[in-house]
């Protein structure tokens, strides 16, 4: 038997505070209605409560779900400020980041540019 790594495939933030009584299906409700993805795919789903001191992770994995949760005693988590929607993607380097305090509004990188034609 090969032992097979397990890494996500992306990361997506959700932008409103969430009731952090929810527990795996409110939050499995919240990524399909809301954001229209399926909660079973090989992404990480992170919710936060309003006062930004709690922090919920959904994760697929094989056949199950995983719930993670941290709570900070006297801290408050730096929540990204560039959403475009409802949902912001990062890079699983930013969620370590965004999970170890860092705040990621200071560390934003440079919109991409597309021109149709070049001088």
């Amino acid at each position: 038997m090969g032992s097979e790594r397990w890494s996500p495939e992306q990361v997506f933030v959700y932008r409103h505070p969430v009731d952090m009584r929810k527990q795996i299906n409110g939050l499995a409700i919240i990524v399909s209605a809301q954001l229209e993805r399926d909660p079973t795919d090989r992404a990480i789903y992170v919710f936060a409560n309003k006062a930004r001191d709690k922090i919920k992770l959904l994760v697929w994995h094989r056949n199950g779900f995983w719930l993670l949760y941290k709570r900070l005693e006297k801290q408050r988590f730096h929540w990204p400020d560039w959403f475009e929607s409802d949902v912001l993607c990062l890079t699983q380097e930013q969620l370590d980041q965004l999970v170890d305090g860092f705040n990621l509004n200071g560390m934003r990188p440079h919109r991409a540019l597309f021109y149709a034609h070049t001088a």
